[in-house]
């Protein structure tokens, strides 16, 4: 009976795993429709940029409207790099950028490690006061800023742009989410080895969040890289611009020339399309893992 009632199930068993197996697949290939959809999205604004700033600046506002060009040149390119000081505002992003990036990754990760793994009173007040952070839109703030730094004497100068940007309440959270995680019996063997609290945050935690690491680093990377209104207040002399104020800049002497815009806007993209290029699985895993809680 055993024996007949097993040949008898075994088919069963069988369709429903094909079942369960042709859902998947269906699945799976809806899943990559949806996603190239996607990148096809994301990719035509920065093509048609890319083509359009090749093009002969008559040939831009033909219509009807065509991705080909009778003549494609670097013409809008050696013109925006004649009018700029290109290098050195290259120089000043990437200074702006890589300082904003270290310290908010620092800042974040301690102020995370103090509320996730240090026990003190008020605790959950604090922490949801710098969260409350996230809801202040940061143009309610330029003005104490600007008298702020004024005030210090850091109006055109390279602290006055990275000072109010490396206090992010959404490293604190993202370290935090990640460091509630990880099992406290990780802290306490290192204590019982004679870790300090900062040797423990540094040896010990710090190895285990690189994937939350990089995701706050490449988006607070791209954030600064990006910014262009407080660089705009606190910046006065030309040698002191950003890339994007510096762009904006000459893209003013222009007036409505898509050439020149468009070629702008693809020298101003190509450091941010480098870094999503080589960390893009890193900002995967750390969105993912930050989510996580053990």
């Amino acid at each position: 009976m055993a024996q007949r009632a097993t040949k008898l199930t075994a088919p069963a068993v069988h369709v429903r795993k094909s079942s369960r197996l042709h859902r998947h697949e269906i699945i799976r290939i809806v899943a990559f429709i949806l996603l190239l959809l996607f990148v096809i999205v994301w990719v035509i604004p920065f093509a048609w940029a890319l083509d359009t700033s090749l093009k002969p600046e008559g040939e831009t506002t033909i219509v009807p409207i065509s991705w080909l060009s009778s003549h494609f040149n670097l013409d809008s390119y050696g013109q925006v790099l004649a009018d700029g000081n290109i290098p050195r505002w290259y120089l000043n992003s990437m200074i702006v950028s890589c300082v904003v990036t270290l310290s908010t990754v620092v800042l974040g990760s301690l102020a995370a490690f103090a509320f996730s793994q240090v026990r003190f009173h008020g605790r959950t007040i604090v922490f949801w006061v710098i969260m409350a952070g996230i809801m202040v839109p940061g143009q309610m703030l330029i003005v104490p800023l600007y008298t702020m730094m004024n005030d210090w004497n850091f109006v055109d100068s390279y602290w006055g742009v990275i000072l109010p940007q490396i206090a992010n309440p959404i490293a604190v959270f993202v370290f935090k989410q990640f460091f509630d995680g990880i099992p406290h019996e990780l802290s306490d063997a290192a204590v019982l080895d004679g870790c300090s609290k900062f040797r423990i945050y540094w040896r010990v935690w710090m190895p285990l969040a690189t994937s939350a690491t990089a995701a706050v680093a490449i988006f607070s990377f791209v954030w600064s890289w990006n910014n262009f209104l407080w660089p705009l207040i606190v910046i006065v002399s030309t040698d002191m611009m950003t890339l994007t104020l510096g762009l904006g800049t000459v893209l003013s002497n222009y007036g409505i020339q898509y050439a020149y815009i468009m070629a702008s806007a693809v020298l101003a993209a190509i450091p941010i399309l480098v870094v999503f290029a080589i960390f893009q699985k890193q900002i995967v895993q750390g969105i993912a893992s930050s989510g996580i809680k053990g």
